[in-house]
């Protein structure tokens, strides 16, 4: 039995009788009989009780009626399901992001692209630099958030500005002289805890400054660096976009100067990769969202 067979009989059925059955489907009345009688012939077996002027159904019929409505549904279901995902207002986006950049700009992108395109949802993976674009390389996911220099012979790219480094510390602590800066010289005496990526960095600036940094802990996991400060283990170096995770009013944050540090968040995918219909609305909405604040 074909579709279309199915079709013809589920219109026959609604529609009462065949003449408007005919007319629904925009076929000749006599070529839609001819098309019943040859599903009966097929399925051998009588679907339609004869001589009535309204179509009344055999039992074997009443079991075909059943199966074809659920039929038609999956059908019709799937065919505007796979039409949804293609036109990209349906089917799912999958981000892999670290904590800071996350944190930063993923409430807001996703919030407004899920309330363009509601049927749409996320997959989210969190994890360091290198982790999130090996889940890239690997296809897990197709759209990378990172603060890793990514090369463009494999990946294709947005850049954000530069944003600076901070030290966040307890409210009471009183390191550094100033209320919104603090220098690498006022840091001396303090236990550092600090994500890998910008350790030897920061370790170099130290020494140009005549110290050895008593750095305590090396994590790149934010959310662990601000509670580690907030439980007085030392004082953590962060980008300036970790203030968004600031819920705790016994935190403060110094922009960590002379010299300055900074960093920025790049947003990657696979060279001449296909990424979804969704994927690409998505860097599409990113770069509306941020079209000032890319290089």
């Amino acid at each position: 039995m074909e579709i279309k067979d199915m079709r013809a009989f589920y219109a026959i059925v609604e529609e009462g009788n065949i003449s408007h059955a005919a007319q629904r489907l925009d076929i000749a009345q006599p070529a839609l009989s001819r098309q019943m009688k040859r599903l009966e012939m097929a399925l051998g077996v009588q679907l339609f009780e004869r001589g009535s002027r309204r179509i009344r159904l055999t039992d074997a019929g009443q079991v075909l009626y059943s199966r074809v409505e659920h039929i038609l549904g999956m059908v019709d279901g799937t065919v505007r399901e796979i039409t949804e995902i293609g036109s990209g207002v349906a089917g799912t986006v999958r981000l892999g992001t670290i904590t800071t950049s996350g944190a930063m700009l993923l409430p807001e992108l996703l919030t407004e692209f899920h309330r363009r395109y509601p049927q749409v949802n996320f997959q989210l993976w969190e994890a360091d630099g290198a982790r999130i674009l090996e889940l890239l390389d690997n296809r897990i996911i197709e759209i990378a958030i990172t603060r890793t220099q990514v090369d463009d012979k494999v990946y294709d790219s947005i850049v954000l500005s530069n944003e600076p480094l901070v030290v966040i510390m307890n409210k009471g602590h009183g390191c550094g002289e100033a209320e919104d800066v603090i220098r690498f010289s006022e840091l001396k005496e303090e236990s550092i805890i600090i994500p890998l990526r910008w350790q030897s960095t920061f370790t170099q600036n130290c020494r140009k400054q005549g110290f050895e940094p008593n750095i305590v802990c090396v994590s790149d996991s934010i959310v662990q660096d601000l509670l580690l400060v907030k439980m007085g283990m030392g004082a953590a170096i962060m980008p300036v976009s970790s203030m968004t995770l600031l819920t705790d009013g016994n935190l403060v944050c110094k922009r960590l100067i002379e010299p300055e540090m900074s960093t920025h968040t790049v947003v990657a995918w696979l060279k001449n990769k296909s990424l979804s219909t969704s994927g690409r609305h998505l860097l599409r909405l990113f770069k509306e969202i941020h079209n000032n604040e890319t290089k």
